[in-house]
């Protein structure tokens, strides 16, 4: 699993025009699936996404957790994190889950959160969506499974 977290002042996720999900103040969460990952990295994956102290606290400094900020997940499901674009110039896609398995556990994801007790609002799997958002610093982290667990 990869998910590129971005600290975010808004967000919001459109599909035909029509918005289907947007957050306040918070994390914008994009979230692919790799063929080799399975139900038994969720926990940890998303415990460590929440445990990450990256809002800003009264002195400005990256402290807080998105619990302790009271802000929001914008949750989106984005199979192109498991592209690998190293051979040739055309994004492959042999590594990425199939669309049955990512979504599953794109669901089981968004429902982790939410019963975390996290306000999480998600885009449409498989849709093409439109994403908009102000970064805030601009902060970005990418979070991968292979790393968490040492497999690199």
């Amino acid at each position: 699993m990869i998910a590129v977290i971005q600290t975010v002042e808004e967000a919001s996720v459109s599909v035909e025009g029509r918005t289907v999900g947007s957050i306040d103040r918070g994390m914008l969460v994009y979230f692919g699936v790799e063929k080799d990952d399975d139900e038994s990295l969720l926990g940890p994956f998303i415990g460590k996404m929440m445990k990450l102290r990256i809002f800003k606290d009264e002195n400005e400094k990256m402290n807080l957790t998105l619990a302790q900020s009271g802000g929001q997940i914008l949750f989106i499901s984005q199979f192109t994190l498991a592209g690998d674009i190293y051979k040739g110039n055309r994004p492959g896609f042999e590594t990425a889950a199939g669309a049955q398995k990512a979504r599953e556990l794109y669901l089981k994801a968004a429902e982790m959160l939410e019963g975390m007790g996290y306000q999480v609002a998600t885009g449409c799997f498989g849709a093409h969506m439109k994403v908009r958002y102000c970064n805030d610093g601009p902060e970005t982290f990418i979070l991968d499974s292979k790393r968490l667990m040492h497999k690199n």
